[in-house]
């Protein structure tokens, strides 16, 4: 055992003293996490539902590379043979690598979960023990392929171009880069084939309030069943010397790691696991007509008052240059061209908000030409269910707080654009649905039935 911790600690010094290393151990894991928050900010809350997916890609890539790149190379420098002289078991000092690792990859993906809730506001998860006990699993079943990888390369190329072909078809369509219900059937299916669904499974209900037993019960022998089938064979086709050949029956055991992969596979399938995944509905969509009829709109702000002005119907051209310019840019601003229907109508009714909050001379023009953009961008359905998603949820989804692009430097405080455009979004939604009559501004409601 001391020989064990003497190489787990001088493992650890010298991955500390790899630039490359430290490169690919943290740097990644952070690059991954900005583009994940980029491809995903609308999402609420930030990256909640891509947390499983980050935390398995920073697993797979220390675990498929660098664990494998950091034997071979070893073993290429002749430092595992002299190892063989050491009267320590082979074992000892395959598990100390391997703890090193763990510490590594570990403390990787605690970067990245600190980085998501300090930058993005990511709540924690909500099941510490499940997360731990996931990623323990997760480790299991990786580190096990990559000690296979190692086993199997020749040299430091070798283990890229495998690590490549376990890492792209995971990626891809094994539910690990791309969610599950983006990808078409066939690849859910064959998804459940390979351990990375598996461990964003488990991973992402640690940030559910409500999981399953039986499923993670079911993801957790899954992955430890294909991390030992393939730990064993890498420590079986383990070698010494970079010179040496590849035992005998190689091929078998390799095959044999992967014929795990195909019993776990057929399991999901003949259990029922591997049913088509759908898109979740965002937030917004999944308001009824109901809740948009039980919206009231009496005691709003006139028109014409210091709060929420909005001008009347523009009839002809703006006057005033700013307006003008807000008009303009209004047409390309990006945030409210998103995919995502609901959250740009919110960042659009922030506009006016923000305006409104930092008393800018052209306030009830801008937000007035929000009404209009709004009313002619989005189809009605959308439009409805968007301004009743604003009223009815005001903290949720992203809220811009500035847009200096349009002339809005200023950034007034994220809770106040937050109620103000509660107010604007009852403006805009009670004139879309005929229940503010636009001759009667300053009564605030209707007197239409």
């Amino acid at each position: 055992m001391r020989g064990l911790w003497q190489h787990f600690f001088l493992s650890l010094r010298l991955n500390a003293r790899n630039r490359q290393a430290l490169a690919y151990g943290y740097l990644m894991p952070v690059f991954f996490l900005f583009a994940f928050a980029s491809v995903f900010a609308a999402d609420t809350p930030p990256l909640r539902g891509q947390m499983g997916q980050l935390l398995v890609i920073t697993i797979l890539g220390g675990a498929c590379f660098g664990l494998p790149t950091t034997l071979v190379s070893e073993r290429e420098r002749g430092v595992w043979r002299r190892y063989r002289l050491l009267p320590i078991p082979v074992s000892r000092l395959v598990v100390s690598a391997l703890l090193a690792r763990l510490v590594i990859v570990v403390s990787a993906a605690a970067l990245q979960i600190v980085l998501a809730r300090l930058v993005y506001g990511t709540p924690w998860p909500e099941h510490g023990w499940l997360l731990a006990a996931g990623v323990l699993a997760s480790m299991i079943a990786f580190l096990g392929l990559g000690l296979l990888v190692a086993a199997l390369a020749n040299d430091v190329p070798s283990v890229q171009g495998l690590g490549q072909a376990l890492f792209l078809p995971m990626i891809l369509i094994g539910g690990v880069g791309v969610p599950l219900a983006a990808l078409p059937v066939w690849a859910q299916r064959v998804a459940g084939f390979m351990p990375g669904r598996y461990a964003v499974e488990w991973l992402q209900a640690a940030w559910t309030p409500e999981f399953s037993a039986k499923q993670m019960m079911f993801d957790g022998v899954a992955l430890v069943a294909i991390g030992v089938a393939a730990g064993i064979a890498g420590i079986k086709l383990f070698r010494w010397e970079p010179a040496s050949r590849r035992p005998r029956g190689a091929t078998k055991w390799a095959l044999g790691s992967l014929a795990v992969w195909l019993a776990v596979g057929a399991l999901a399938w003949q259990a029922g696991r591997l049913r088509a995944v759908l898109p979740e509905a965002a937030a917004w969509e999944t308001i009824a007509r109901e809740q948009i009829e039980r919206i009231t709109y009496e005691d709003l702000p006139g028109d014409n008052e210091v709060v929420t002005r909005l001008a009347p119907p523009l009839a002809g051209s703006l006057d005033d240059p700013r307006a003008v310019a807000f008009a303009k840019g209004l047409q390309t601003w990006k945030p409210g061209r998103l995919a995502n229907a609901g959250q740009s109508i919110r960042n659009l009714v922030a506009l006016a908000a923000i305006a409104d909050l930092c008393q800018d001379r052209c306030e009830a023009e801008m937000a007035r030409l929000v009404f209009d953009r709004v009313r002619t961008h989005f189809e009605h359905e959308d439009l409805t269910r968007g301004l009743a998603w604003v009223i009815l949820a005001p903290d949720e989804g992203t809220v811009v707080r500035q847009a200096p692009e349009l002339g809005l430097s200023r950034h007034p405080p994220e809770r106040a654009i937050r109620q103000r455009s509660i107010l604007y979004a009852q403006k805009f939604l009670g004139r879309i649905e005929n229940k503010i009559d636009e001759a009667m501004p300053a009564l605030g409601r209707t007197d239409r039935p």
